[in-house]
């Protein structure tokens, strides 16, 4: 089968108040993440590492500049009916220099981390917050969607997650 592979970053800035940074998604047309919330990031350009395509994706969605970052797992998506597996690389950080800035693809927010569940999010999204809050050691997870965007499957290390 040929199937189109994808990978990805996806960053989630952390500040002194217990807060992530969360996009909200109401800019792009056509886009599969619209009106949900997530983190900052986005694909990765010909050679880049994930580590540059988090500090290049940040910097132009959020005009900061990553100065301390953790790489924290990869969640592989796989969506019934297509070809294509998408490798998202999941990173927190601690530190940047910069301003922020508008962003192109929806509205930038700090968020109390203990609001983010409130907030319309991915399911599975939840399960990788989960992984983040508990300070797990680097994580593999994959979820598995179906047509109309349901979690049919959760696999965490190898092993099925009750959903």
């Amino acid at each position: 089968m040929n199937a189109l592979h994808v990978n990805s970053t996806l960053i989630y800035l952390e500040n002194e108040k217990g807060e992530y940074l969360m996009l909200h998604r109401v800019k792009k047309k056509n886009d599969i993440n619209h009106d949900k919330w997530i983190g900052v990031g986005g694909g990765f350009e010909y050679g880049e590492s994930p580590e540059e395509c988090a500090v290049r994706e940040t910097l132009e969605e959020t005009g900061l500049t990553l100065t301390d970052y953790r790489f924290r797992g990869i969640v592989t998506f796989d969506c019934e009916g297509q070809k294509c597996t998408q490798y998202m690389h999941l990173f927190t950080a601690a530190a940047w220099t910069g301003e922020l800035i508008e962003c192109s693809e929806g509205d930038l927010e700090w968020v109390p981390k203990e609001k983010v569940y409130d907030l319309p999010i991915w399911e599975g999204d939840k399960i990788f917050f989960r992984l983040l809050e508990e300070e797990r050691p680097f994580f593999s997870l994959k979820l598995s969607y179906d047509a109309k965007d349901v979690l049919l499957r959760a696999v965490l290390d190898g092993k099925e997650l009750p959903l």
